[in-house]
């Protein structure tokens, strides 16, 4: 563990801990004057380390015994937290489901390895039976934790984020009393559910939270998603832009109805507008830039190119003049928005479409665009009936209008094409449009499931299976054996004996003896438990950020930037990390900060410095008034524009192409764990670290 004074570039300590695997995470303990340093790694391990022991030593002495030592976890440690003000407690989070708090005054270590002494009490939050595949399943999975922030302004407040798509809030007060492991407790109930609404009902998803912060002021939380973009929520809705929503809403959202939450649409923008001139008194200057904006994301529209371009224009219109605009103005930009969206395709623009048309349906329900808007972006996710109400719900607003007869006529022609498919398939035939029909699966293809085509693959096959009797998709069922002697001791992390793999499609009734037991139609218990539980409602987002890349690394950072939180920076794949306006989703810089990854992006508390760190061996230090000239986007000091608007679209390419595993979580985590001899086949890929 190295500590630097970023100021002089000078290396102060450089220190052995003793960890045995990566450390992912390491935090001054506050108010010791940054004398106490705690560590979390992949050792399952948490160390605290008194500085002030190094004194009088060489510069060649870098062992240092811990001052505390806690091995209470059970997989890796992934975050540390700590309360500003509290130098006597720090919290660690692990993919083991649980957050841990230390109170380094009742104790220097967990008790050691095979001790016969009660196990520690310091559970402070138990997830292990957590995680949820959806909004509509009860939590029961194992949620790893990847990340947790504690609120600067309200300590008590407590952040989480892990192996699934929802982050969550607890006030720790409410939490009930430090436990050990010995027992599974249920999930406590949490203040608030996070999660964007698209991708709050992803099913089997392998998508998971990668970082979760906190804003400066505590009023707003930011996620960072593997496999997706960061999104931005109020902590309180009421006071901000974010809605809560419940499962009926997400449902609602794909469905066509001529009321919207049972409130009458209003049937025209009066008063607001009327020849270029508005009944309120705005300033003459923010309509006329606005109305120049719209303009120039139309000729994008009509010219079929520039899609970037046209929804920043959008964006400037919708989020940074929001109240200097009128309705009929808004209405406007929003459809072309969403119809800009439409046509540059990238991972979820369908699903923020959809949002476009909805809040454009209750600015004026007599215009038949945002109908049919919805229907293209409806089609674009496979969900061609839901895509053909709304198309037919625009027949009236426009009769005569022969680009609505033709979007109905063509989602016709889908629906007819794919029930003629279905039919092929259910008397033996072969689907010509299933790519793996006729050739032999490989173990790639049993292990993971592509998410090459973005938000198609994802939601356009889960449409069409929930209409299909007959499930084409893989399951797998398997079994581990202890060869030799069963009596010894064995370690619990690394499989012995053999495996036995049993793979067959769902629907096959020589693979699922349990279906011929169901035949009766009877519902199961897990049918049974699904209808009992009542989802809570979840806090949506309220701005997207797009333009990186976030699917090689878990630890991928998305962090607030400036005293006031004012802008959002990330890290990519590529090498390079994003700085975007907050309120508008904005692009404002694209620097290139490592030769591979960067995972890290942390902002000075109150100094005008961020700090960056990927694969390189090296942390790079960012100001304003740095004397090496940034790579930016435009300008002589940087690239072409163009090449900025290529690095983007290349990271949407590989944010589609990633891939969801189908086998459990549990199941590979225990060959990650197993330690295969050097040159032997690595059959499954190692998880993100």
């Amino acid at each position: 563990m190295n500590i630097w004074s970023y100021s002089s570039r000078k290396l102060l300590h450089s220190i052995e801990t003793g960890h045995t695997a990566n450390i992912f995470c390491t935090k001054f303990v506050p108010e010791t004057s940054d004398e106490l340093v705690v560590s979390g790694a992949g050792d399952a391990e948490v160390r605290l380390f008194h500085l002030s022991h190094l004194k009088g030593r060489g510069a060649e002495d870098s062992g240092l015994t811990p001052s505390a030592l806690f091995q209470c976890h059970t997989r890796r440690v992934k975050k540390i937290a700590v309360e500003v003000g509290n130098p006597h407690v720090v919290w660690s989070a692990s993919e083991d489901g649980t957050v841990r708090q230390h109170d380094l005054r009742e104790g220097a270590s967990c008790p050691p390895a095979g001790s016969s002494r009660q196990e520690c009490r310091n559970i402070l939050l138990d997830l292990r039976c957590g995680a949820k595949k959806s909004l509509t399943d009860p939590p029961k999975q194992l949620f790893a934790l990847k990340s947790c922030d504690i609120s600067s302004t309200r300590p008590h407040l407590l952040l989480v984020g892990g192996s699934d798509a929802f982050a969550r809030l607890y006030d720790r007060r409410m939490l009930p009393p430090l436990s050990s492991s010995q027992k599974k407790l249920p999930p406590p109930p949490c203040v608030s559910y996070f999660c964007p609404m698209h991708l709050s009902d992803r099913g089997r998803s392998s998508m998971h939270l990668t970082h979760v912060a906190f804003s400066p002021n505590g009023e707003e939380v930011l996620l960072s998603y593997s496999g997706e973009h960061v999104y931005l929520m109020d902590v309180n809705p009421a006071h901000g832009g974010s809605m809560p929503y419940t499962s009926g809403d997400v449902t609602n959202l794909m469905n066509f109805a001529p009321l919207l939450n049972g409130i009458e649409l209003q049937s025209s923008v009066s008063g607001i507008f009327v020849n270029g001139s508005s009944s309120k008194r705005i300033p003459v200057t923010k309509p006329e830039k606005c109305k120049k904006l719209i303009q120039m994301a139309m000729k994008t529209l009509k010219e079929d190119s520039n899609f970037y371009y046209g929804i920043e224009a959008c964006n400037e219109v919708l989020e940074g003049c929001r109240d200097d605009i009128g309705p009929f103005l808004t209405l406007e930009c929003l459809c072309t928005r969403a119809a800009i969206l439409l046509k540059r395709k990238w991972k979820n623009d369908a699903h923020m479409a959809i949002r476009d048309c909805h809040r454009a349906r209750k600015l004026n329900s007599s215009s038949f665009r945002p109908l049919l808007l919805i229907a293209d972006a409806l089609s674009q996710l496979g969900k061609h009936k839901e895509a053909l109400e709304f198309a037919i719900g625009a027949q009236p607003l426009a009769p005569s209008d022969s680009e609505v007869s033709l979007k109905v006529e063509s989602i016709k022609d889908h629906i007819a094409a794919a029930e003629a498919d279905k039919a092929n398939k259910a008397n033996g035939g072969e689907s010509r449009s299933d790519p793996r029909a006729g050739r032999v699966l490989s173990l790639s293809d049993i292990l993971y499931r592509s998410d090459a085509n973005s938000d198609a693959s994802q939601d356009g096959p889960r449409s069409e299976r929930e209409d299909s009797d007959d499930d084409e998709e893989l399951e797998l069922a398997f079994e581990t054996s202890i060869s030799g002697d069963e009596g010894r001791d064995v370690d619990p992390d690394i499989l012995h004996g053999s495996l036995n793999l049993r793979i067959h499609r769902r629907g096959d009734s020589t693979g699922e003896t349990g279906r011929a037991n169901g035949a009766s139609g009877l519902p199961t218990s897990s049918q049974k438990e699904k209808a009992a539980y009542k989802p809570e409602a979840v806090i949506d987002m309220k701005q997207r950020y797009v333009g990186h890349c976030n699917v090689g690394t878990d630890i991928k950072q998305a962090s607030f930037l400036g005293e006031r939180g004012e802008y959002i920076a990330c890290g990519s794949d590529d090498g390079r990390w994003f700085i975007w306006e907050k309120q508008t989703g904005r692009l404002i810089k694209m620097l290139h900060g490592d030769e591979a990854v960067v995972n890290c992006v942390q902002c000075h508390p109150y100094d005008c410095v961020v700090a960056t760190s990927g694969i390189d061996s090296t942390i790079k230090i960012w100001t304003p008034s740095a004397s090496v000239p940034s790579l930016v986007a435009g300008g002589a000091a940087g690239p072409e524009t163009s090449n900025v608007l290529d690095a983007m679209e290349s990271n949407q390419r590989r944010l589609c192409r990633t891939r969801e595993a189908v086998l459990p979580f549990e199941f590979l985590e225990r060959f990650r764990m197993h330690e295969f001899t050097e040159g032997s086949l690595h059959p499954f890929e190692c998880t993100q670290s």
